[in-house]
């Protein structure tokens, strides 16, 4: 069936995550006392810990209310863990938090992501998002596209969902019940969109259970229905399936 929008993954999709830095420690310190003018109460490893249990508990509060795949707010679980990050203003707090998250992990665009969005802007295809996401996922892929040549106003808001901003994450069906609706309201139908993403149980079978046409990113072809790696992927759009 003909792709009249292709609807991606970020993580292990569009970006690859690589290690943190040897130094991730040190720059931590050095990041706080730069923010906050000086030494983190926390060391990196108690911080990660800290938030963990703000996690948890929001986790479970969303449970009880009925919500089987909660996302929260990152913004909020940090400055909760490390309360002096709640008196930096808004633009030096997502600054901080960009910083923090490349102490995680480094991250880059995928080999072949990028001839591949070139080719969806030729050919007028949608783009989109959906993504298990926060903030700084969207200044990480501003840089990886940017480095590219590349720009983030090719996904269209109405066919981008990010977590952070809903409250719950993939693999709940309501993800793909709200891209089915938006679809339509763009006068498409799933079963003309493409959910491109690395895992079977958080993007595919989701998805395909709500009649969207699926793609498993994987450097090895799977017994998936489609499936490769983004050289793959770009014949399956473009050339037609190997």
């Amino acid at each position: 069936m003909k792709v009249r929008a292709a609807i991606f993954d970020i993580y292990n999709t569009l970006l690859e995550i690589g290690p943190p830095p040897s130094d991730a420690e040190a720059r931590w310190v050095e990041l706080c006392r730069s923010a906050l003018a000086g030494k983190p109460a926390l060391d990196l490893k108690t911080f990660a810990a800290a938030c963990d249990a703000v996690i948890a508990r929001e986790h479970a509060k969303a449970r009880e209310a009925g919500i089987p795949h909660p996302e929260v707010f990152w913004p909020a679980v940090v400055c909760e863990a490390l309360p002096e990050l709640s008196r930096l203003p808004r633009t030096k707090l997502e600054l901080f938090l960009i910083e923090h998250a490349a102490l995680q992990r480094s991250v880059r665009l995928m080999p072949g992501v990028a001839e591949v969005l070139r080719a969806l802007l030729r050919e007028r295809i949608r783009a989109g998002l959906v993504s298990n996401s926060q903030p700084y996922t969207l200044a990480e892929l501003d840089q990886a596209l940017g480095g590219a040549g590349l720009n983030r106003t090719m996904f269209l808001p109405e066919l981008t969902f990010l977590s952070f901003e809903a409250g719950f994450s993939k693999p709940d069906p309501h993800v793909f019940r709200w891209l089915t609706a938006r679809l339509r309201g763009c006068g498409s139908t799933p079963g003309e969109a493409l959910i491109v993403g690395d895992r079977l149980d958080n993007d595919l079978e989701p998805a395909h259970a709500q009649g969207f046409q699926t793609w498993h990113l994987t450097a090895v072809p799977s017994a998936w229905r489609a499936s490769g790696d983004w050289g793959r992927l770009f014949d399956h759009l473009f050339n037609g399936p190997r």
